[in-house]
C-alpha cells in the first residue's frame, strides 16, 4: 500500500499509489471492524463494503468459516469481480446445526486450516480489505482459541481494513476493534414458516 517514488522533476518528488488509494495519503487508517449480534445482516454488511472497497479498486478478500454447502449468491459475485473481490471457503459446512453430521475433529482441523489461511493472507501485502467471515462463531464455538484472533488483529499491516462478522463477538475483540455493529432481530421470516430466500439469505 506504500507510494512509489519515480524520481524527482522540476524540484518535486512524483509519487504513484496504487489504484484507489490517491488523494487518501495520512488520512487511511486500516480498521478493525465487527458484525455481530443475532440479527439479520452481518454477512450482508460485509459484502456490501466489498462491494463498496471494489468500486475503489480495492483488493478484497473473504474467508468463510462455518459456512453450509449450499450455492450462495456471493460466490457467483465473486467470479464476475475477480480478481478484485476473492471468497475463500475455509469451514466444512454448518456447525452443530442444520443436520450436521461432521465429526468434531473435521470442524476443527477446517477451523485451524482457515486460521493459518488467515494469517498468510494478512501478513501478504495483497488485499486492502479482509473479510473473516463468521469468525465470531468459530471462536464462541470453541473451534478457534481467542487468543489466535487477537494475535491476528495485533499483526495487521497499518492500512489493512479487517472486518470479523458473525453473532456472540466475543468481548475482547470487541475492545480491540475500532468499529463495532450489533444486529437486533425484531422480526424473522423463520418465525412464520419462511425458509430461507435465494438472493436474500444465500
Amino acid at each position: 500500500n506504500s507510494a512509489i517514488i519515480l524520481g524527482p522533476r522540476r524540484g518535486r518528488l512524483i509519487c504513484v499509489q496504487r489504484k484507489g488509494m490517491a488523494g487518501e495519503g495520512r488520512k487511511r487508517k486500516g480498521l478493525i471492524i465487527v458484525y455481530t449480534g443475532h440479527g439479520k445482516g452481518k454477512t450482508t454488511a460485509a459484502l456490501g463494503a466489498a462491494l463498496r472497497a471494489c468500486g475503489h479498486g480495492w483488493k478484497v478478500l473473504m474467508i468463510q468459516f462455518i459456512k453450509g454447502p449450499w450455492r450462495y449468491g456471493e460466490l457467483e459475485t465473486a467470479r464476475r469481480l475477480a480478481p478484485d473481490f476473492e471468497i475463500v471457503r475455509a469451514g466444512k459446512g454448518f456447525y452443530k446445526i442444520m443436520g450436521d453430521r461432521l465429526p468434531e475433529e473435521i470442524h476443527r482441523q477446517a477451523a485451524e486450516e482457515g486460521l493459518a489461511l488467515c494469517r498468510e493472507k494478512i501478513a501478504s501485502g495483497e488485499y486492502d480489505l479482509i473479510i473473516l467471515d463468521e469468525i465470531n462463531v468459530a471462536v464462541h464455538e470453541g473451534l478457534i482459541p481467542v487468543q489466535e484472533v487477537l494475535a491476528l488483529l495485533n499483526a495487521k499491516p497499518e492500512l489493512l481494513y479487517l472486518i470479523l462478522t458473525g453473532r456472540n463477538a466475543d468481548p475482547r475483540i470487541i475492545e480491540r476493534a475500532d468499529l463495532v455493529t450489533e444486529m437486533r432481530e425484531v422480526k424473522h421470516p423463520y418465525a412464520q414458516g419462511i425458509p430461507a430466500q435465494r438472493g436474500i439469505e444465500y
